[in-house]
């Protein structure tokens, strides 16, 4: 673009509050900021100063893999965000730029290949089933949450893990405090200290292990000087935490199937739909408040016209990504025939989410047995007596009551 058109007009800065939303409502300040233009300027409720934010699904996919946009250099600057609390440990894999990022990925990259996922899934169906026996021999009422979508991905991730099935409720206490932003920074920070404690004693214990699990992984890279005990440490912590996510976005999911008896019931009668609708459903989700991790510019880089400044912090909303119309025609609709798809539920670039394999066979786990087992599964409550996780930085609801 030519020199004169770039614009020096700043967009005004528009603050964006914390909001408690439920169900799987989209938030309604990123519907404005989408509509204002594809670049804004936000100003979120904690940290200091204001953001650039893309919302388009082409610049989104750009500035999250492009070099001249670092995670790193967050570190570094208090910039405004929606956490309360942000204490990033330096080296942590999420605020590390390659080639240090390439490396701390490579030491767990074969458990969340195909094969590496193939490698727990029978474990994980059998995990399920139990769960699911567990809720039909105490029959209904019952927290949907609380009794499979909580307990099935802290199961699959700490066995993917390699952490002992007796430490899973600490892993789960852990994590919950960690995600929280109310019970206050020390809190979490103290979580985050004892998970990382534990994980350095459980990869200090593997180095010499051949195992499959991350855990095995992480002390064999440690073992052969690639990568620290400390990097190990954090990244455990992270795909930990992250592999909780599949509660909440089950937790949606199956809240918009039950509150779409529609979709629910194609889903039921045409098995071979569910890959693909299940796809459809995570573009469709608004998995999280507000925005992530921000990035900041290294240098001037130009977007549509517009000219961000070395230094300038820069946010990427995946959700305002996977509703742009250029991309995804009619993307208010749930379209399960929708092709191609591709969302950017898991990220983009050198920070794409490494579990979404995994997130993708729990989900499709979890749509086989609950459909199969429950034929009549559906809300005991109103679907507006749902209640939905406060305070929380990744949405959810607190509880799914079901009965059938």
């Amino acid at each position: 673009m030519a020199e004169e058109t770039l614009t020096e007009t700043l967009p005004p800065v528009r603050p964006w509050p914390a909001l408690d939303l439920t169900g799987v409502d989209f938030d309604p300040v990123l519907t404005k900021l989408m509509r204002e233009g594809p670049v804004n300027r936000i100003k979120l409720p904690n940290g200091e100063g204001w953001a650039w934010l893309v919302t388009r699904h082409d610049d989104v996919r750009m500035v999250t893999n492009d070099p001249r946009f670092s995670r790193e250099a967050v570190m570094d600057q208090p910039v405004t965000r929606l956490a309360p609390h942000f204490i990033p440990a330096r080296g942590a894999v999420g605020f590390l730029d390659p080639p240090d990022h390439t490396r701390l990925r490579r030491s767990v990259a074969p458990a969340f290949t195909a094969r590496g996922v193939e490698r727990v899934r029978e474990q994980s169906r059998l995990l399920l089933d139990e769960l699911v026996d567990e809720l039909l021999q105490d029959g209904p009422p019952a927290d949907l949450t609380e009794t499979v979508l909580s307990p099935f991905p802290i199961a699959v991730i700490c066995e993917l893990m390699g952490v002992p099935a007796a430490d899973r409720h600490g892993m789960h206490t852990w994590t919950q405090l960690i995600l929280s932003s109310s019970h206050g920074a020390e809190v979490s920070e103290q979580a985050k200290r004892e998970m990382g404690a534990y994980f350095g004693d459980l990869i200090g214990l593997r180095e010499g292990s051949d195992s499959e699990d991350v855990a095995s992984l992480l002390g064999g890279a440690v073992g052969r000087e690639e990568i620290t005990l400390e990097e190990a440490v954090g990244l455990a912590v992270l795909l930990q935490i992250g592999g909780e996510a599949v509660t909440n976005n089950s937790g949606q999911l199956f809240y918009l199937l039950l509150t779409r008896p529609d979709l629910l019931e194609r889903l039921r009668t045409e098995p071979e739909l569910r890959p693909q609708a299940i796809d459809e459903l995570l573009r469709y989700i608004p998995h999280r408040n507000a925005v992530g991790l921000s990035r900041i510019a290294m240098e001037d880089v130009e977007i549509r016209g517009v000219r961000m400044r070395a230094g300038d912090p820069v946010y990427v909303s995946y959700l305002a990504a996977n509703r742009d119309p250029d991309v995804f025609p009619d993307p208010e609709k749930i379209d399960f025939s929708r092709s191609p798809n591709p969302h950017v539920s898991f990220g983009f670039g050198p920070h794409f989410c490494p579990g979404n394999m995994l997130a993708r066979m729990e989900s499709e786990l979890l749509v086989d047995a609950l459909l199969e087992r429950l034929p009549g599964l559906r809300l005991a409550v109103p679907a507006d007596q749902v209640p939905f996780k406060k305070g929380a930085l990744i949405r959810g609801p607190e509880a799914l009551p079901v009965t059938w």
